[in-house]
């Protein structure tokens, strides 16, 4: 095979002497207007009015051309014409943005998370894109959910202006083919990149049995989460706790097999699961069933006001028997006012108490190492609650405030809205304990119980817990780990 070359690029070059001789011409010409110019500056009588009109005349020159390159740009292409990719229909939304002050724009705009359902062709996503654009919203980040059926589930991060409703921004999807539009206001902590968020979630859950739930939440947004646990409080099998291993999903539910036993519960009503989430949930329980159970071993050493010391710390189904012999030094009227039922049942609640998929408990031991407290934080699925259990003995001394103080910090640091407890009207110390947490509080009596309800600031706090900072205490003076 031979390579062909060109005709043109075999001719020779050809030197021409008629450009030589107007090269030179021009050069003898400019030296001639070049001296004319000097000799009228120096010798005439208007010199310098000659180099004012010439200065002039140069700005009129420059201006005139700056407005001709502004006026003969290159436009963007008129509403009615759709990029032919979706990389340039994101290039148009970022252009329609950025036409504004940046200080302008920061005050102006407000953050959606979006999600629309499109069809799997040429196209789609760039007539999104467009019709973004036309409503000078920009796209942050994008993420696309491939259906079994065919089509695709489209997530977008969106920076739209303040004024725009989001009506309007549905009205603008639905025109560009988008249906089963869902959307809601977004923050800062949403412009994480997904990959970076379920990094974190991992190595959260990978610290702390109990993150399983919470990390779930955070991963499929709001949605309702259950552990069914094996069996009941009799013992028997408890229905809805056959999860296969590889789990199910059937549209908003999806059902995965709790590594402790039983299953694990997910409903979203309003937004369906897709596949890509199914498979991120389901590699989060199998993170958990290979590590096994574990809770953070971290303690803090606190001292009462009359000298005793006491140790706070996570506790887990290993203080089981531990938890069970407290219930034999409790009091029947202690036991009463905590599990509001029949004294003789105490012990059944322990075991589901103690699992860290079921929330997170605190204990608080003497220097003997007995157990004489437990505070717990439970995950009731969209709501959280809040429980403390004393020894007889070692009420009034503070460590209820201690341990719901610290209750309360979890419940700050895991998203929670508000927190909820239990208890009878005649429970002067629950009672008392809620009010001095400094926060919003909600009565509600029903048939002789009381529901104490606590509204939470859910500023985010330091990942870190308040038992697992060194050198911190809430109420109580502190001696050493």
């Amino acid at each position: 095979m031979t390579e062909r070359i060109p005709a043109s690029s075999q001719r020779p070059h050809r030197h021409h002497w008629r450009r030589d001789l107007v090269e030179l011409a021009a050069l003898f010409c400019a030296v001639a207007v070049a001296d004319g110019i000097a000799n009228l500056v120096a010798h005439g009588p208007r010199g310098p009015v000659m180099l004012v009109a010439s200065a002039v005349a140069l700005l009129v020159t420059a201006a005139f051309h700056t407005w001709w390159a502004r006026r003969h740009s290159h436009a963007p292409p008129p509403p009615g014409t759709a990029p032919s990719d979706p990389g340039a229909a994101a290039a148009a939304v970022s252009t329609a943005t950025a036409a504004g002050p940046a200080s302008d724009a920061a005050l102006t705009t407000a953050l959606w998370r979006m999600r629309t359902t499109v069809r799997d062709e040429p196209g789609s996503l760039a007539a999104i894109c467009t019709a973004l654009a036309r409503s000078g919203v920009d796209i942050l980040t994008l993420q696309t959910h491939p259906l079994p059926e065919g089509g695709t589930v489209d997530e977008f991060l969106l920076r739209a202006p303040q004024q725009l409703p989001s009506a309007d921004l549905i009205r603008a999807i639905a025109g560009a083919g988008g249906h089963s539009t869902w959307i809601e206001r977004a923050d800062a902590h949403d412009l994480v990149d997904t990959p970076t968020r379920v990094l974190g979630l991992a190595t959260r859950t990978a610290l702390d049995a109990a993150e399983l739930p919470l990390a779930l939440r955070q991963l499929l947004g709001r949605c309702t989460i259950h552990s069914i646990p094996a069996t009941t409080l009799s013992g028997r099998p408890n229905a809805g706790a056959d999860a296969p291993v590889e789990g199910v999903l059937e549209a908003t539910v999806m059902r995965l097999r709790d590594p402790s036993g039983g299953a694990i519960t997910i409903e979203r009503p309003y937004l369906p699961f897709t596949p890509t989430e199914f498979a991120r949930a389901r590699a989060l329980v199998e993170l958990d069933a290979r590590l096994g159970p574990r809770v953070p071993r971290s303690q803090d050493v606190l001292t009462l006001p009359e000298g005793n010391e006491i140790t706070v710390r996570r506790a887990d189904g290993s203080d089981l028997a531990a938890a069970r012999a407290m219930h034999d030094r409790c009091s029947e009227r202690t036991l009463s006012l905590r599990y509001h039922g029949p004294v003789a049942d105490a012990d059944r609640y322990l075991g589901h108490l103690l699992s860290p998929r079921f929330g997170r408990t605190l204990a608080a031991t003497t220097a003997s190492g007995k157990l004489v407290a437990l505070g717990h934080l439970l995950w009731d699925g969209d709501e959280t609650e809040v429980a403390l259990l004393i020894e007889d003995d070692w009420q009034r001394r503070g460590i209820g405030s201690e341990l719901l103080g610290r209750l309360i910090g979890m419940a700050v640091e895991a998203g929670c809205d508000s927190v909820y407890a239990v208890t009878q009207a005649s429970n002067t110390g629950m009672v008392a304990a809620m009010r001095g947490l400094g926060l919003p509080l909600d009565y509600q009596i029903e048939e002789g119980t009381l529901v104490i309800t606590a509204r939470l600031d859910t500023t985010p706090v330091n990942s870190r817990l308040p038992y697992e900072v060194p050198g911190e205490s809430r109420g109580l003076p502190r001696t050493q780990h």
